[in-house]
């Protein structure tokens, strides 16, 4: 039952950035890294890592948590730490040429899953095989409700 409460806190994570997206379309969108670019004058993050998405993200991962029966403050920290992870697979898309809103399997979803799983590691007693497999579950989820988001038109991408 854990296991599934925490991939349901990993999916809203992950997810309100882009349903604020949707709702508010440019609206307060200023992206994280302010449009510098990195020495390889590439994009830092990309114009679609805002800060909108990234704070919007915590605390309705905290909600998420309380109403599954969690500590608001886990969900913050899962929230939070599935931001990072998301901006770390960005700056490294980023690196590899891989223009902002591209795929690249495996990178878009293992950060921005893992992270937050070795942040609550200890907390939840969570051994190492749990974690793949949460991590597994992540991407098939992921890969599915996003085909899914773009078939109803709220995400541009069909990945």
């Amino acid at each position: 039952m854990l296991e599934l409460k925490l991939l349901v806190l990993l999916m809203v994570a992950n997810g309100v950035p882009i349903l604020i997206s949707k709702a508010l379309g440019e609206r307060l969108a200023v992206p994280i890294d302010g449009g510098v670019r990195f020495i390889d004058g590439r994009p830092l993050f990309g114009s679609s890592k805002t800060w909108r998405g990234f704070i919007s993200a915590i605390p309705v991962t905290g909600l998420a948590a309380w109403g599954v029966e969690l500590p608001f403050e886990l969900g913050v920290w899962i929230g939070a730490s599935a931001m990072l992870g998301d901006l770390f697979s960005s700056f490294l898309k980023r690196r590899l040429g891989v223009p902002v809103s591209g795929m690249a399997f495996g990178l878009d979803q293992l950060p921005e899953s893992l992270f937050p799983l070795l942040a609550v590691r200890v907390e939840l007693g969570l051994e190492l095989i749990q974690i793949a497999g949460l991590v597994a579950g992540f991407v098939f989820l992921e890969l599915a409700v996003s085909r899914i988001l773009f078939q109803l038109r709220i995400r541009e991408q069909p990945y």
